[in-house]
């Protein structure tokens, strides 16, 4: 019997020994679980942006652009807490360096309160304005990003007693224009011909927004006279022309030709109307003929009712790096618009490539009679015209196929519309800025900077028609009270019985 009892005791203990170990390892392992999973969440971690206007998303570019980072960007944050856009900055800044995998150092600095810091970083930097600002450092050079060229305040409301209000935040398109000046060093030189009534680079001009758009690109506009030049100066990288009015001297073309046997690069906008027969053969010996034509459509307005219209609504393809991240985006060619016919056989000897970058949308038809006003003739034309009309091509000499090879080569995108970049047009449709951007950057061979520009933040609008009002009416004043109604009548006949 004492033995039997030892021996039970002895179980006993053997027992709650195993209890107690499968409980600890339990434990431990829930706990190395625990870890794990967060080591794992820590690392591949995803971010989603659900807000209506994503005012802090960062562009496809700016992201791209921060994986092209090989060393660490330190920014330093000068805002005082009064200042309008200090939650938006610090906000934006944040994705940044979510997006910087750890390339992006920040230091928030008050410099009402920590003085001392303040002016121990001022006296490094060089700092002089009492402005809230950014500095960015990036391997010994730094940059100022004020918050004047951040957001455009309205200071309207001012006068009835209101504060200032951010009229537009400008925060991604000023930080990363000096991101990229300061990793680039020296800005990229592009011409910009003038002499044959291209629309001017002054104050006015009509094409304000694409050069204020272009030189946030880290690029500088550079205006160039070719007849008072001997060659394109070896600076400009890359020369582009809007709409010339008149033609091109034989002396000009002949600067253009070597600056294209050189491995120029150049961007053609052509306008149907004037008459550059040297410029357009220019551009035909190298595989893309502009036809003397009007793309039209008819639209129908009424059950039997048709206007004919020559703006143009066309696509950009995804075959071209300079069109590939606006594949299938639709975009508006206002005015008058020609079609282009490729010709990629007729050059391939000379190792010369085409491709289309945007056709104009079904039911388009290219008129060569397009002075006519004969509806009959018109409606005819275009029943007659089925094919896909191209309105843009890419021409490159020398490069390679594979588009992960980097060759130094020649070359050249035209369209044959020049009113699209205008600010009466790109301001409706941001898309242009969009191809400009994709078409620039190709052409000074920062592919990796290629994507859509920043989105335009619009407001939330509501339009609702009169039976939408009517419903809208019987829901307020009648459905919403009626709903509690009937909860407290069943909770009261509940309690009744």
């Amino acid at each position: 019997m004492a033995d039997t009892a030892k021996r039970s005791r002895t179980s006993k203990r053997i027992g709650r020994f195993r209890i107690g170990f499968n409980v600890l390892a339990q434990i431990v392992l829930i706990l190395f679980l625990v870890a794990m999973v967060n080591s794992f969440a820590f690392k591949h971690c995803a971010r989603w942006d659900f807000s209506r206007d994503q005012k802090y998303a960062l562009s496809d570019k700016t992201k791209r652009f921060l994986d092209t980072l090989k060393g660490k960007m330190r920014i330093t944050v000068f805002f005082a807490p009064t200042t309008p856009i200090t939650a938006d900055v610090q906000n934006l800044l944040t994705e940044y360096q979510y997006a910087g995998k750890g390339k992006i150092d920040v230091e928030h600095i008050d410099p009402e309160r920590n003085l001392s810091r303040a002016k121990e970083l001022f006296d490094k930097y060089k700092v002089v304005t009492d402005e809230s600002l950014l500095v960015l450092d990036y391997e010994g050079r730094n940059k100022t990003v004020k918050a004047s060229e951040m957001a455009d305040i309205d200071q309207s409301g001012m006068a009835f007693g209101e504060g200032p209000r951010v009229a537009a935040f400008k925060g991604e398109q000023a930080i990363t224009s000096a991101m990229m000046d300061l990793v680039e060093g020296k800005k990229k030189a592009l011409g910009y011909v003038t002499g044959h009534k291209e629309p001017p680079l002054s104050e006015n001009s009509p094409v304000t927004v694409l050069k204020t758009f272009i030189e946030n690109e880290n690029i500088k506009l550079q205006e160039l006279n070719l007849l008072d030049l001997d060659a394109i100066p070896a600076d400009v990288k890359a020369v582009m022309i809007i709409g010339p009015q008149y033609d091109f001297s034989d002396r000009e073309m002949k600067l253009m030709g070597d600056f294209w046997d050189k491995q120029g690069r150049i961007l053609v906008l052509l306008d149907p109307s004037a008459k550059t027969p040297k410029l357009r053969g220019f551009v035909n010996e190298l595989g893309v003929k502009p036809n003397d034509d009007r793309l039209m459509v008819f639209l129908r307005t009424g059950i039997q009712e048709l206007a004919l219209t020559r703006d143009v609504q066309a696509h950009f393809l995804a075959d071209s790096p300079v069109t590939k991240r606006l594949a299938d985006v639709r975009a508006l060619f206002l005015g008058g618009t020609s079609s282009l016919t490729l010709e990629p056989d007729r050059v391939r000897a000379a190792n010369v490539r085409v491709e289309p970058l945007i056709q104009a949308e079904k039911g388009y038809f290219a008129e060569k009679d397009y002075n006519t006003d004969d509806q009959v003739k018109l409606q005819a034309d275009a029943k007659r015209s089925n094919v896909p009309l191209t309105i843009g091509a890419a021409i490159e000499k020398g490069g390679s196929a594979d588009q992960r090879v980097q060759v130094n080569s020649s070359r050249l995108v035209v369209v044959s519309n020049a009113s699209f970049v205008q600010d009466n047009t790109i301001t409706q449709d941001q898309q242009g800025l969009d191809f400009i951007s994709g078409g620039v950057n190709w052409l000074l061979s920062r592919e990796q900077l290629i994507g859509i520009a920043p989105k335009i933040p619009k407001p939330l609008t509501f339009n609702l028609d009169e039976e939408a009002l009517r419903r809208l009416r019987w829901i307020i004043l009648v459905f919403i009270p009626l709903v509690p109604a009937v909860i407290g009548t069943m909770v009261w006949w509940q309690r009744r019985v």
